[in-house]
């Protein structure tokens, strides 16, 4: 007797013994989860006629008289009808339909649930600061992390309303990862239907030797990369997925222990490689929606997955180590228990900036002094300044 496949996924797990009767070369090839290996009828002592027996070959033709022979002798035996051959193409056509219906629940996600606090956050910062324009190509750089990963989506998003023309390439570069890492980052863009192209790098090897500020050498050379290979695929822009959170931390970061006020500026023309230009369309996004992004449809990835940590969420884009930053994201979280409105102000401090009240400021690398034009300015009046 036959049980078609969908008879067969109906059973109870633990209710039947599955059968393999195949060779043992062809078994070790790959064979269904769960069945176990016999030579039939010379293992018949093996089966108990107290338990549902579910037998397959390769093609389910064997096993219709391996059944039958069976059952005249009193066992509850059944061929799977296709045998190893049907389930595997089958097993082949669930995992695809499987895949298409998640991804196409992650975009529809990103179009409906998290639109207001993503999608439009994403857009207004390219209109904002004005970063895609009519024929540009773009690298979108894919470091396999939550981040990168989502701004791949958020740019296919972008294309399909196709306002004006630009062309999209999506870039992974593989500074050394371990092959579990790999593997991560190349199964989760198969999952979201994103058609990445993979280079090789040897950074992480370059640079695990390193004693002083490694993570700041490994995201310079990780930089110089991107932009040489995105100019060799025709593009003039990289795009890098930089957050709103990552802005405020900089900016804190730049004045704790930089001794500065500077950002994260949301565009760059490179300065090593000609008509190439930087863009961070995740400026406005916050990260706790990213994250709420990434659970709601169960998603997981890679974190910086370097020699040196597992752990850390990103290697430091301007030179300052992990552990610093992880110290900035935290006291600004304290800090915000005070005052809910101190990310906000903390972003647009670097917008209100009055240089009548800086003592010296840099531009084009040249130093200013505000004694330089002191004598020739009015006067600032002092109880407005305090107010300051």
């Amino acid at each position: 007797m036959n049980i078609t496949l969908d008879e067969f996924y109906q059973l109870e797990k633990g209710a039947f013994l599955l059968v393999d009767v195949r060779d043992e070369d062809a078994f070790q090839h790959g064979g269904i989860p769960g069945a176990v290996r016999m030579d039939l009828p010379q293992d018949l002592g093996k089966l108990s006629k107290d338990q549902k027996i579910v037998l397959y070959c390769t093609r389910g033709e064997r096993t219709i008289e391996l059944a039958q022979e069976l059952r005249d002798q009193g066992y509850d035996a059944y061929s799977l009808q296709g045998g190893y051959g049907a389930w595997l193409v089958d097993s082949f056509e669930r995992s695809c339909s499987e895949q298409k219906q998640r991804c196409a629940d992650i975009e529809k996600s990103i179009r409906k649930k998290f639109h207001k606090d993503i999608f439009s956050k994403f857009a207004k910062a390219i209109n904002e600061y004005e970063l895609i324009q009519p024929g540009d190509k773009i690298a979108v750089c894919i470091s396999g992390g939550k981040d990168s990963m989502l701004m791949a989506k958020l740019f296919q998003e972008l294309k399909r309303h196709n306002k004006f023309p630009f062309e999209l390439v999506f870039l992974v570069m593989d500074p050394g990862y371990n092959a579990a890492n790999r593997r991560v980052i190349e199964e989760n863009a198969k999952l979201m239907d994103i058609p990445i192209t993979v280079f090789e790098s040897e950074i992480f090897d370059a640079v695990y030797e390193i004693e002083k500020s490694p993570c700041y050498l490994c995201a310079r050379m990780r930089r110089g990369y991107l932009y040489s290979n995105a100019k060799k695929l025709g593009c003039n822009k990289i795009a890098l997925g930089h957050h709103y959170d990552d802005v405020i931390e900089t900016i804190l970061m730049g004045m704790l222990y930089g001794a500065q006020v500077q950002t994260m500026m949301p565009k760059l023309h490179s300065t090593n490689f000609e008509g190439m230009e930087l863009i961070r369309p995740m400026y406005l996004i916050r990260e706790d929606d990213i994250k709420h992004w990434r659970d709601y449809n169960d998603l997981h990835f890679i974190q910086c997955a370097c020699k040196f940590t597992d752990t850390c969420t990103t290697c430091d884009p301007d030179g300052r180590s992990v552990s610093k930053r992880m110290e900035v994201k935290q006291l600004i979280a304290r800090l915000k228990e005070i005052n809910p409105y101190v990310e906000g102000n903390i972003f647009r401090s670097v917008e209100n900036v009055n240089l009548k009240t800086i003592i010296a400021y840099k531009k084009d690398g040249v130093k200013h002094h505000f004694l330089e034009d002191y004598d020739c300015s009015s006067e600032i009046d002092v109880d407005a300044d305090t107010e300051q």
